[in-house]
């Protein structure tokens, strides 16, 4: 039986496998949608082998003209790139082997090291995400903005499973290190990148407007997911100090952790459902509405697109890279907490998250610069969920089975900021429209932030600082009772 496709765009509609595209508004705002299938009429029903072709056939627009490989093809367009932003950061590739050299040759050299593995980074995010974003092209619109979120953070993952499985040192609990990147993660991506998102919509236009669908299901998600990850924080400090021994108090929030991580991952997984199958037709209409109003489709030629075997190669080749250069740059972070001072939390919710989240950032904000908000919304809020509902809750089922006691018990500081910049984003959403103000709200909350994890204390620090005070008073005590 074929599946009723709902005409979404009135007047507007066209047979679903025509392929002259749907028109939008001519004011700019964005084209009024039903937020239900019930509210619309239906088209005819679809036969098997055209809902096969709707679901696997290369879009128009994802059609590169090309097959196969084409070397000076590929080249040319991997330096172009998808935007002005890509191509400033395609001129960080001569550090990429120089990252590798140096690390096998100056190993002593951890400052260097790191430094050029941190740089390096952001060129192969930044292939990952053009090579997901062509891919992403020759699906339907809502299936492309997955697999263009899902891409987008393996460097993420990747980033996550090298911590997981680097031994403790004495001045470096990779654990915690992981747990403040799930949190900055998080934050980056919902407070700078979003910030910068609207500012950049706002440089050419007084405001701009979004779907409903889009913002509310991500909002509501999002304090969803962040119940879930503040549950073992809330569960760990309401006990300690009480008749349950330390030890076994984090035994217990472990075992919270990763009951809670299956839980999300489900929840994750509903949530693709909801937007790929039983909602597909509402989120569709949206983006094809998006992609009328694109500043820039005048510029975009079919010779600018990658094939699908350049777009396999190219993340191939990436996240190869990735794995190489995370390795070396997860390797220096005891020689910057022990010999440069920096702090476990400021590794974890700043510096790590900004190079592995850089790729979807300057995918969204050339989204949202071109008047594509709907999709910069997607890239930003499923990224952010992925990282919530996904890639927080792999990480410590991984961690289970290496047997390491990697859990979803945050610093208390961190979940505080954590649930208050979701409230704040969640305001900014409600009315379905944004501007410069709000983005630059958001960049300065995000620096807030940074500054506080700056000055942050290591946590072996605080213990050795609570252990100092508790002998002190044992001391004080013993010598007043003599």
């Amino acid at each position: 039986m074929g599946r009723h496709i709902p005409c979404l765009l009135g007047a507007a509609c066209r047979d679903p496998l025509a392929t002259t595209p749907t028109t939008a508004s001519n004011n700019g705002l964005l084209t009024p949608l039903p937020m239900h299938s019930a509210d619309v009429g239906l088209t005819r029903e679809l036969t098997p082998a055209e809902i096969i072709k709707r679901t696997f056939g290369v879009r128009p627009s994802g059609e590169s003209g090309r097959s196969g490989i084409h070397p000076l093809i590929f080249l040319r367009n991997v330096f172009r790139s998808a935007s002005w932003a890509s191509r400033i950061v395609n001129v960080l590739w001569p550090v990429v082997p120089a990252a590798i050299a140096v690390r096998y040759a100056m190993e002593d050299n951890h400052l260097v090291i790191f430094i050029l593995s941190y740089l390096a980074m952001v060129p192969c995010a930044n292939l990952i995400g053009y090579a997901g974003q062509e891919l992403g092209r020759k699906f339907p619109h809502v299936m492309g903005v997955i697999i263009e979120t899902t891409l987008g953070s393996v460097v993420e993952i990747i980033m996550f499973i090298v911590l997981i499985t680097r031994p403790d040192t004495p001045e470096v609990n990779y654990i915690q290190v992981i747990q403040a990147a799930i949190l900055g993660s998080i934050l980056a991506t919902m407070l700078l990148c979003l910030g910068l998102c609207f500012v950049a919509a706002g440089l050419k236009r007084e405001e701009t407007h979004f779907s409903e669908a889009v913002s509310e299901a991500g909002s509501g998600l999002l304090l969803t997911a962040g119940f879930g990850l503040a549950i073992p924080t809330v569960f760990e400090h309401s006990l300690r100090g009480g008749a349950i021994p330390e030890d076994e108090l984090i035994d217990k929030a472990i075992d919270i952790s990763r009951s809670t991580a299956v839980l999300l991952m489900v929840a994750y997984f509903i949530y693709l459902f909801f937007q790929a199958r039983t909602h597909h037709g509402i989120y569709d209409a949206i983006f094809v509405a998006d992609e009328e109003r694109d500043a820039d489709k005048h510029r975009e030629h079919i010779h600018h697109r990658l094939t699908f075997t350049e777009c396999v190669l190219a993340l191939a080749v990436a996240i190869g890279l990735v794995a190489v250069i995370a390795i070396a740059l997860v390797d220096q972070i005891p020689y910057l907490v022990k010999e440069r001072g920096v702090s476990d939390s400021f590794v974890g919710l700043i510096l790590v998250p900004l190079v592995e989240k850089a790729a979807e950032h300057l995918t969204a904000i050339d989204e949202a610069y071109d008047n594509q908000m709907n999709f910069a919304l997607s890239h930003v809020l499923g990224a952010t969920l992925q990282t919530a509902l996904f890639n927080a809750p792999l990480v410590v089922i991984v961690g289970w089975g290496l047997d390491k006691p990697m859990g979803l018990n945050f610093e208390v500081f961190d979940v505080v900021v954590l649930l208050l910049a979701i409230i704040t984003v969640g305001n900014f959403l409600r009315d379905q429209k944004s501007n410069y103000l709000e983005g630059s709200l958001c960049v300065l909350v995000y620096v807030a932030i940074a500054v506080a994890a700056w000055y942050f204390p290591n946590p072996h620090l605080i213990e050795a600082a609570q252990a100092g005070a508790a002998s002190g008073g044992a001391a004080a005590g013993g010598a007043e009772h003599h």
